[in-house]
């Protein structure tokens, strides 16, 4: 993914793209994680409930782990980026994990398929993008109102004492020790006017 560098007077993004980032941060992690989860558990020939559980778990490992990494890189400690990855992801993947296993699920022959298959990989890739769609409006609502994603960079930013917080893995970034309601106002000053029906 690409870093953003925030420079003086750049424009801050708007609220709409911050949740689109974060959505497809979390979804990396999910995919990553369904991905190696359902492979490992078809290799095994595991039946559908171990199958989904060893997914689910690898997608929560795998989506907390790419928020820790930046974290811990900046010389946070190991408790306190645990529970900002906590904080950040924890809704967002848990809404994507039950949509995808659903329509995993859902779809006929799509948990017997070996992953030779063309059924296996696109049923996983239709069930990770409806996923994703599910939990951009989740994403949204929650940056909207400084928690999920918005956690993280308002804290990074703190702790780096600049003016401008960055998120290295997305370009995300947020001004300077914002309050929520501070970010929410600036996010929405940024979002296209839309006129009345």
């Amino acid at each position: 993914m690409s870093t953003h560098h925030g420079t003086p007077g750049a424009a801050a993004p708007t609220l709409d793209r911050l949740a689109f980032q974060a959505t497809v941060h979390c979804l990396t992690g999910c995919g990553i994680g369904e991905v190696l989860g359902l492979v490992i558990a078809t290799q095994l020939g595991w039946s559908d409930l171990p199958s989904i559980a060893l997914a689910v778990v690898l997608a929560f490992v795998f989506g907390y782990a790419l928020t820790l990494r930046p974290l811990l890189g900046s010389g946070m400690a190991i408790g306190t980026a645990m529970g900002l990855a906590l904080a950040a992801d924890t809704v967002s993947i848990t809404v994507m994990e039950i949509v995808d296993n659903a329509i995993i699920l859902a779809i006929p022959g799509a948990m017997d398929a070996a992953i030779t298959d063309v059924l296996f990989w696109a049923s996983l890739a239709v069930a990770l993008l409806v996923a994703g769609i599910a939990a951009y409006p989740v994403n949204r609502w929650l940056i909207a109102r400084g928690r999920g994603h918005a956690v993280v960079h308002t804290t990074t930013e703190v702790a780096a004492g600049g003016s401008t917080g960055q998120w290295r893995d997305t370009g995300m970034s947020i001004p300077s020790r914002a309050s929520s309601s501070d970010f929410k106002s600036r996010c929405r000053s940024r979002e296209p006017n839309q006129s009345p029906p």
